[in-house]
């Protein structure tokens, strides 16, 4: 007896290991709960199990099954509360019934009693349950004979067999609800991507163009709404702000991106060259016209010519451009026969045009013919939640041309968001692959930056004042104006510059006090010492050589001023 009693445990533990080790071996719960009741059913001698789960709305539908057919199967479905199973959901309460025939709550959904009359089957329901709700119900029948012998193969089902399926179950449930969170997890991050693509669809990009501030998402919204159309596009903006870049964008994206695009830069060629550049010539129109060739336009036929820094060509040059862009049609140098193209033009400029217009330097037929559709390009100070993404663009295009590993410190990348960048992209592409060139290892301070010890020459030619600015900027830090401050004085005295020889290079340096100030004689000036400094690196953007040269003094002396003064330079 005592034997018999640890061999039925045994086999229970057994079957515990099996099952728990099956339903571990994967996420498909299908899967693994069909494999774990296969083995279920053959070690102990059932004759049918499956198992259903909830639906939303109360309702249960079966999940896997052994030892039924498809067909019963799919009738597996029953309501909170129906019949055995679904009061076992409903109460939470593990059943058995000894035998069927006798139960008045038994619906035989399957028709799994009809294959047995004349036998005595047993039921066995145990509710899946986790986290203190109930998920499913595990169902298990078999053959329950009133007596046995020993030479009878079967055997009575007895409470053993339904705590044996209490703990399958509440495995079960366990797995289920894992299940249950990882899906839940997946849809989640499916949505969120789905999510993500939508808004990449509805917001635009470009390709290699680097932008997701607003300024910029400006832009790729109007190079994609005119790129349709075969509309004159004008592109205005900053030297170096990609203007060239977004050309090519709009004919990538226009129905003419199988057929060439075509680029000039009018402000690199004299009227002469330009004229033959652009239309071509024939055989012996000038010395060296040795045969005919064609010029730009004819080119880009069916395709986009593109015309750069269109405000620095010459006045008579443009009455011949007016004619081109009216008619479609032009004569080449030398020749008396029109010929016609079909040429979308985008047109380039970092000048002011209207102010050209205003002063009769540019047409004003040529300006409303070309100023169609006109797209302002943000200068990099206005949009700087671009910088460390370009910063990084061309950062890994080096390593890439060089086979190297170099990297930003988070200084250095400060320092790249802080610049003022007059030269815009063009200015940081340079900067970036100059600092990368000569770092000495593979991560780039901020110290190795020129700007960080004066070496900087574009703090040299920057101007705050633009004749040509045409918005200012969107960031308050960030000033583009010339400050307000005292009146230029009439004139100021000439300091004779540091001499050059090697006794005045030793000499200490003149004392701030000693630098000329204006004669009382001079009207409106700058009161003292310290404001006439500041009056000078204020009209200068803070540049200290100017400064000094506007004061006539040296560099050496506008230094020692300054920090005698106590004056904070301005960084840009």
């Amino acid at each position: 007896m005592v034997n018999t009693h640890m061999n039925k445990a045994k086999r229970e533990l057994d079957a515990i290991y099996e099952v728990s080790k099956t339903l571990s071996a994967s996420l498909d719960v299908g899967k693994t709960f069909r494999e774990a009741l296969n083995y279920l059913l053959h070690a102990f001698d059932w004759r049918r199990t499956f198992v259903v789960v909830n639906e939303p709305g109360g309702k249960l539908r079966g999940l896997c099954a052994v030892g039924l057919s498809q067909d019963e199967q799919r009738r597996l479905q029953f309501l909170s509360g129906e019949g055995i199973v679904g009061r076992v959901y409903a109460t939470g309460v593990p059943t058995f019934v000894p035998d069927l025939r006798a139960e008045p709550l038994f619906l035989n959904r399957t028709g799994g009693a009809d294959q047995s009359p004349d036998t005595r089957i047993a039921l066995l329901a145990a509710p899946i349950r986790a986290d203190r709700q109930t998920l499913g119900v595990l169902v298990a029948d078999c053959e329950n004979p009133e007596h046995t012998d020993d030479s009878s193969s079967a055997r009575r089902v007895s409470s053993d067999d339904l705590r044996l399926l209490k703990m399958v179950a509440s495995l079960m449930g366990q797995t289920l609800l894992l299940n249950r969170s990882v899906s839940a997890a997946h849809d989640t991050m499916q949505d969120e991507v789905r999510r993500m693509h939508k808004a990449i669809k509805s917001g635009h990009q470009i390709d290699e163009v680097v932008g997701v501030s607003p300024p910029m998402q400006e832009v790729f919204s109007q190079v994609h709404q005119v790129a349709q159309s075969r509309t004159t596009v004008l592109l205005r903006g900053e030297s170096g702000t990609g203007k060239e870049v977004i050309a090519r964008a709009i004919h990538r994206l226009s129905p003419r991106k199988s057929a060439p695009f075509v680029g000039v830069n009018c402000a690199a060629l004299t009227e002469s060259l330009l004229e033959s550049e652009l239309f071509g010539h024939e055989k012996g129109a000038f010395t060296g016209a040795q045969g005919q060739r064609k010029g730009r336009f004819e080119m880009a036929h069916g395709g986009t010519l593109f015309l750069d820094e269109i405000g620095d060509i010459s006045a008579s040059f443009q009455a011949k451009l007016l004619r081109v862009l009216q008619e479609r049609e032009f004569e080449r140098v030398g020749g008396g026969s029109a010929v016609k193209v079909d040429v979308r033009l985008i047109l380039a400029t970092n000048r002011n045009l209207e102010r050209m217009v205003q002063a009769g330097e540019f047409r004003a037929d040529l300006y409303y013919r070309i100023n169609v559709v006109s797209i302002q390009l943000p200068p990099l100070r206005e949009r700087r939640e671009d910088i460390p993404a370009m910063a990084l663009h061309f950062l890994s295009r080096f390593n890439r041309e060089n086979g190297r590993v170099t990297r930003f410190s988070p200084e250095a990348m400060r320092v790249l968001t802080q610049c003022y960048w007059p030269g815009n992209v063009r200015e940081l592409e340079n900067c970036v692959e100059r600092t990368a060139t000569m770092a000495h290892g593979d991560v780039i301070s901020d110290l190795a930056f020129p700007c960080r010890d004066n070496r900087c020459l574009t703090q040299v030619l920057h101007h705050i004042e633009r004749e040509d600015a045409v918005r200012p900027s969107r960031l308050a830090d960030i000033p583009i104006k010339e400050v307000a401050g005292p009146p230029l004085p009439p004139s100021a005295p000439a300091v004779p510059a540091v001499p050059a020889t090697a006794e005045a290079a030793s000499a200490p340096a003149p004392d701030p006090e000693d630098l000329p100030t204006p004669s009382s004689s001079e009207g409106d000036k700058p009161d003292g010492e310290r404001d006439r400094l500041i009056w000078a690196m204020e009209k200068c953007g803070w540049v200290q050589a100017k400064a000094a040269r506007l004061l006539k003094i040296s560099p050496r002396q506008m230094g020692y001023a300054l920090r005698k003064h106590d004056i904070e330079v301005r960084k840009f």
